[in-house]
């Protein structure tokens, strides 16, 4: 790289540096491997405490010399959404120790699959995490199921697992699983989730904190319908959104009409 990119590709990376919260946001900004390296050499990367590295067609010899290179004392959050990262850069954060202190990790949009959840549910890393993204990468059921036999995630409140392929058997691990106790929003969008996945979630002994449930776009019925409306388990629960499902409309009644719907702050139901 000549001197003049050298020199503006630098003053990019200070003027994405923001003060007021310690985040680094250069999403879709990277342009090459060199300019790459050359972040990792910055004064910004070492100073963040948010990092964003969102749509840069990263791929996994990219988190690995991340991982390699910065340890991140300073970083909470790490986003690394919408990239071309797979398993082995999930194994790599796992075994970073920019992990050990970060409260969000954005991996929404890649390529991680049930190797990578594993690798990262068996991390002793991520005590202090508390909210990840899954959403968008082939995790499947197998990959859930890590997550909820995990001893590792004991701060974790948010779990986003949109459009992750989970199905009925990857909700009935999370609704099986105390490790899930803490749980407080729960997102699990087009997922091929139907009545048995809702009625498992519904009859939880685990999910009693939950303040957020996102069920847009799976196959429920109307007997998981029914299933939540009844649930006892939901009495934390602020907002559902339900939107996109296959309940007919005496069930969507009863939902809008159960004592859970009165005391939610929102309901999305078509």
């Amino acid at each position: 790289m000549n001197i003049d990119l050298k020199t503006q590709w630098e003053k990019t990376i200070q003027s994405r540096f923001y003060a007021s919260d310690l985040s680094l946001d250069l999403e879709n900004r990277i342009p090459g491997k060199e300019e790459f390296k050359l972040l990792l050499q910055s004064k910004e990367i070492f100073e963040c405490e948010q990092l964003f590295l969102s749509d840069n067609r990263l791929k996994d010899e990219d988190v690995i010399l991340l991982c390699d290179t910065f340890k991140g004392e300073k970083l909470k959050s790490l986003y690394l959404n919408n990239n071309q990262i797979g398993d082995k850069a999930a194994e790599a954060l796992a075994n970073s120790e920019l992990a050990q202190n970060l409260k969000c990790l954005m991996l929404e949009g890649n390529r991680i699959g049930p190797n990578g959840v594993r690798a990262l549910a068996e991390s002793p890393s991520f005590q202090h995490l508390e909210t990840i993204f899954l959403d968008s990468n082939p995790v499947t059921a197998e990959g859930v199921k890590s997550l909820s036999t995990s001893d590792n995630l004991p701060q974790l409140r948010n779990l986003h697992l949109d459009s992750a392929d989970i199905g009925d058997e990857g909700a009935q691990y999370i609704a099986a699983s105390e490790r899930f106790s803490g749980l407080e929003k729960l997102y699990l969008c087009s997922n091929k989730i139907g009545d048995a996945g809702a009625i498992a979630l519904a009859n939880s002994p685990y999910l009693s904190n939950l303040k957020a449930l996102s069920f847009w776009r799976n196959e429920i019925r109307d007997e998981g319908g029914k299933a939540i409306a009844e649930s006892k388990t939901f009495g934390k629960l602020e907002r559902l959104y339900m939107s996109l499902n296959l309940i007919d409309r005496p069930v969507r009644k009863i939902i809008r009409q159960s004592e859970l719907s009165a005391r939610l702050k929102t309901l999305v139901m078509d």
